[in-house]
């Protein structure tokens, strides 16, 4: 057998073997169905916005989506990491280019799957831009419209992370209302619920530094009129409670069941190389059929198809696999973390996302 046919013999042997790209034995990641929800957005104020001035911007929400914040007069968007399951942070420089505003209204995005869900930073990016408290206290008062606190609790609970605090606040209905925990970055919106009843509950990162003692403010805002009332109670739950005075008992936020392990190859890209031996294999073999001119269309025919065979051989032998383990969270959310080798997980496993990754949950 001389080489010419042992080139033919192994191209034909490889030839048919098909590259396999995109999605393999599994399903495409599942997004909840619920629409997403913005929980909490906020920027640390600055004292001016010139360039080189960062704007820190947190949000809370819906975990495994995309965040993007939009700043009028800025030349592009920031997009947020998902520092934690749901809690969304960046930065964003301003640039010699950037046209921002002291009033410009920024706006946030988060999306999940199909469904994307907006608000509107309802602070502004410089401290001293709003008027004075005293200032605005006395302009709705002239106008009647001073939001009012009458009351405002938590249901204490465990200070660990995964555990939620619940704060309800009773005051001035139709308004907007926020709280801030110190130890904590950002603020947490509470929904009204009813009348005049505005409830939100705070889950626990691994990041915050809550004490028992820790100060929480509420917010009520009407316009750019705002109240404020500090909570005078613990944060944490007595020993001796009874469950049925707790309205949160151990809820995990990043706790979850594995529902898909999707493995997935991505095929590599061949080389010249490659591509180069193949054609030198074409085009022996088509030198060996045909004869005159066809001899040497034979020779061109084979030279191209080698080298397209080359290049495939070389992708297929380059084809890396990596894992996808797709977690439906306890709140109804999804998280996929991608893996370079196989996690060991299954289907139905119980888990929790911490730092980007799964650990076991027992």
């Amino acid at each position: 057998m001389n080489i010419c046919q042992k080139l033919f013999l192994a191209l034909f042997v490889l030839l048919p073997l098909t590259v396999v790209s995109g999605v393999a034995g599994a399903q495409q990641p599942v997004y909840s169905n619920a629409a997403p929800r913005i929980g909490g957005f906020d920027v640390k104020q600055v004292r001016k916005l010139t360039a080189g001035t960062e704007l820190n911007f947190t949000l809370y929400g819906t975990p495994g989506g995309t965040a993007i914040i939009s700043i009028p007069g800025a030349s592009g968007r920031l997009l947020l990491e998902e520092r934690e399951t749901g809690f969304y942070e960046g930065i964003y420089t301003i640039k010699t280019a950037d046209r921002i505003s002291t009033d410009s209204r920024v706006t946030a995005n988060l999306r999940v799957g199909n469904q994307v869900a907006s608000v509107v930073l309802d602070e502004y990016l410089i401290a001293s831009a709003a008027k004075t408290k005293a200032q605005l206290k006395a302009e709705a008062v002239a106008a009647g419209v001073l939001p009012r606190i009458d009351r405002f609790e938590v249901a204490p609970n465990q200070l660990t992370t995964g555990y939620d605090l619940g704060f309800t606040l009773y005051g001035t209905p139709r308004a907007k209302a926020s709280v801030k925990i110190a130890g904590v970055k950002g603020r947490t919106f509470l929904d009204e619920t009813r009348d005049g009843v505005y409830e939100g509950i705070y889950t626990i990162k691994s990041t915050d530094r809550i004490a028992a003692d820790s100060k929480v403010t509420a917010n009520l805002r009407v316009g750019d009129v705002r109240s404020s009332a500090v909570l005078g109670k613990s944060l944490l739950a007595s020993s001796n409670a009874a469950p049925g005075n707790r309205r949160s008992a151990r809820q995990c936020a990043n706790c979850g069941v594995v529902e898909a392990v999707n493995v997935i190859e991505v095929k590599g890209e061949g080389n010249y190389l490659g591509m180069i031996a193949g054609g030198l294999a074409g085009a022996l073999l088509g030198h060996q059929v045909g004869g005159g001119t066809g001899k040497t269309v034979a020779t061109v025919a084979g030279a191209a198809g080698g080298a397209y065979a080359g290049k495939e051989i070389e992708n297929r032998m380059k084809t890396t696999k990596h894992y996808e383990v797709i977690t439906r969270l306890d709140n109804g959310g999804s998280q996929t973390v991608s893996y370079e080798t196989d996690p060991g997980y299954k289907v139905g496993d119980k888990v929790r996302v911490e730092g980007g990754t799964l650990v076991r949950n027992p």
